[in-house]
């Protein structure tokens, strides 16, 4: 159980919201044998806020995935998200991720490789990113850990993103450590060619299809840009919850979320000059995962 404990923590910042959960303080009676494991999840999102972004139509997805966790920390898992809007229904995404979880004491890392396949209908804030690169290196002090991740998005057509994390988050466990609460904080910066794409294919009327979407000029298809994409900026703070109850061989979570972006961007194009209106998003995640 511990060491099933430990990677699920370990892999929470690579596949889904970033965050990290480091369960060892009040993990529920953990064996000491090492061992290779399947995970198998269902989780469901209520919107796709990445960075602290979202479009002005919700995304909420429901996401299976399955993964196999080797005992020597090496891990791969493939998932994809099932798009639920009353307007459109589809598979929006598929994601293929691969990497190894390291650690010693209380120091823990892991370095991952993903990749994306969007639906080209896709109005994900990320939907022109194809894969990233991601590293993370978390120190407890106790029941309180620190994280520090750096990440490299590869975009479809433009320059790759360059992103940087730091979380921290304290463990509070109930009724035998079984339920587990982990208040965390985090803030984070990079660069945005991945919005001013995103803006060029899924905003200002140039939608991908004809699925909807924030529509602030219908007319103006044309390509805008936006200023200091290249530049290194702080782009979100966020607030989270998650929340764990570990059952068996069961494992349910949920956690609320409050992003709070930073940073906003200037957009220039044909008759269209504006700084967009960033406003606070609140979005949560629940799911149940099964290992064997």
């Amino acid at each position: 159980m511990k060491r099933v404990l430990l990677i699920l923590v370990m892999i929470i910042p690579v596949l889904g919201p970033v965050w990290t959960q480091d369960l060892q303080a009040v993990k529920p009676e953990p064996a000491t044998q090492e061992f290779s494991y399947v995970l198998a999840d269902v989780s469901f999102i209520s919107d796709a806020v990445f960075m602290g972004r979202r479009d002005t139509v919700p995304a909420p997805y429901l996401m299976p995935s399955l993964g196999y966790y080797h005992k020597s920390g090496a891990f791969a898992d493939a998932s994809f998200s099932y798009l639920i809007s009353q307007d459109d229904a589809r598979v929006d995404l598929a994601v293929l991720t691969a990497g190894i979880i390291f650690g010693k004491g209380r120091i823990k890392g892991t370095i991952a490789g993903t990749a994306y396949f969007f639906n080209e209908a896709s109005y994900n804030v990320r939907s022109e990113t194809v894969g990233n690169l991601t590293g993370l290196v978390s120190y407890t002090w106790g029941t309180i850990e620190s994280s520090l991740q750096a990440m490299t998005y590869f975009n479809r057509a433009d320059d790759p993103d360059i992103f940087t994390g730091f979380t921290l988050g304290k463990a509070l466990g109930l009724k035998n450590k079984t339920w587990v609460f982990r208040p965390t904080a985090s803030v984070f910066a990079g660069t945005q060619n991945y919005y001013e794409a995103y803006y060029n294919t899924s905003r200002l009327g140039n939608r991908k299809s004809s699925g909807r979407g924030n529509n602030l000029n219908a007319a103006s298809t044309a390509l805008v840009r936006m200023e200091e994409v290249t530049k290194f900026k702080l782009l979100n703070l966020e607030l989270a919850l998650p929340v764990s109850f570990f059952k068996g061989q069961f494992i349910f979570s949920a956690t609320p979320s409050l992003a709070l972006p930073q940073s906003p961007a200037k957009i220039t194009g044909t008759d269209i000059e504006y700084t967009e209106d960033l406003k606070p998003s609140f979005y949560f995640m629940t799911g149940v995962s099964y290992w064997f």
